[in-house]
């Protein structure tokens, strides 16, 4: 892996302590030039709490969500060929039309998603001298960390996190992993085994969907065995001027395809439609998935990567899990040969995933400028 930078460029402020100190305005550091402020949104960012009723059955969209929702139930059993043809269709327009959907009844134990939410928050509020053994560097971004990007001065973000590798097993270091709370190294084991699961699952749907074989995704990605697979939990501490700043600035994710399972209580997504950005207001016991960049790859384009944001709240702080399901870093990734026509001449260029994120390891998330980079010339 090829990386220039092995430290921050000036001293890491935690904002969960800048939080916590109780001031009343944000340093300067943090306020985001005007076109890049929460302004545009569909939600105020102060009051973003949701109610835990689940909806009845069809009102999911209307009630919940702004991204469609998508139940999986159907697709474990081989009874209903038409109702699985008709899930098929829907994530297919799903990827092809948002590039982001909740997915239910897709099988992960609805009390390991609340116990993994609930011991990595345990985690958050340990104390800070606990937390910093685990200080990350930009090196690999593993351990706990609070930004992206090395250019000196960079208006930054308010959040933590903590980033670790899953897959493959090989980069799998559990000495990174935190020894507090008690179970959380356990749990972290079991929900990264059944998200992978769930990857899996996914790359099947969108491969069929594209009219590739099923496991065509799967082997571009570098087999189950060999497939990049990291979290990134995300601490989005209360801000006293949300209107100024952003939990994580525009981008897109520069993956293969994120699973993010959200906070339960308070609402921070949007995602761009058009010109407007939609706060996604998340399903009881759903997850959120999003094609990143390398699908939008090896799909020429027929699946996009849409750019997301997370705006923060001043009366609540936000607790989510991101699991970036990615292709084996050493790999060319291109777009696949089957959708590549004399009409559709292929779109990108290859390049591996490490040469890839190298450009949001240095700067930091940029919108879909990266991405938008690679286009072949035609």
């Amino acid at each position: 892996m090829m990386m220039s930078c092995q430290a921050w460029p000036e001293p890491v402020v935690r904002v969960q302590a800048l939080a916590e100190s109780g001031l009343s305005s944000i340093p300067s550091r943090y306020v985001k030039p005007h076109s890049q402020r929460p302004t545009n949104t569909n939600t105020n960012p102060t009051s973003m709490a949701y109610p835990q009723v689940p909806p009845t059955e069809g009102d999911h969209k209307d009630v919940y969500s702004n991204i469609p929702v998508i139940d999986l139930q159907c697709l474990s059993s081989e009874e209903d060929s038409v109702l699985q043809e008709e899930t098929l269709r829907h994530v297919a327009e799903a990827c092809r039309d948002w590039g982001f959907f909740q997915v239910v009844n897709h099988g992960i134990s609805h009390e390991l998603m609340r116990k993994a939410r609930e011991l990595w928050r345990e985690f958050f509020d340990q104390p800070y001298e606990v937390k910093e053994e685990y200080a990350n560097s930009p090196e690999t971004y593993e351990g706990y960390g609070s930004r992206l990007g090395v250019n000196k001065g960079a208006v930054l973000d308010w959040s933590d996190y903590f980033f670790l590798h899953y897959m493959p097993p090989s980069l799998r270091n559990q000495d990174k992993w935190p020894t507090l709370p008690l179970s959380l190294r356990e749990v972290i084991s079991e929900y990264g085994e059944e998200v992978v699961k769930l990857g899996g699952r996914m790359l099947e749907l969108m491969s069929r969907n594209l009219g590739l074989k099923e496991d065509y995704l799967m082997n571009a990605f570098g087999g189950e065995n060999e497939i990049g697979g990291c979290l990134r939990v995300n601490f989005y501490p209360k801000c006293p001027q949300p209107d100024l700043t952003l939990g994580l600035s525009a981008h897109s994710d520069p993956g293969g395809m994120t699973i993010l399972l959200p906070d339960d209580f308070v609402s921070g997504l949007q995602v761009r439609k058009g010109n407007d950005w939609i706060t996604v207001k998340p399903v009881p016991n759903a997850f959120i998935i999003n094609i990143g960049d390398q699908i939008q790859v090896m799909s020429n384009a027929i699946y996009k990567s849409v750019e997301h944001r997370v705006i923060v709240n001043s009366n609540k702080d936000r607790v989510s899990l991101a699991f970036f399901y990615n292709p084996k870093s050493d790999l060319l990734i291109e777009p696949a040969k089957e959708l590549v026509t004399k009409e559709r001449p292929a779109l990108y260029q290859p390049m591996t995933y490490d040469e890839y994120r190298l450009y949001i390891r240095m700067n930091g998330p940029c919108g879909k400028a990266q991405v938008e980079s690679l286009t072949s010339p035609r």
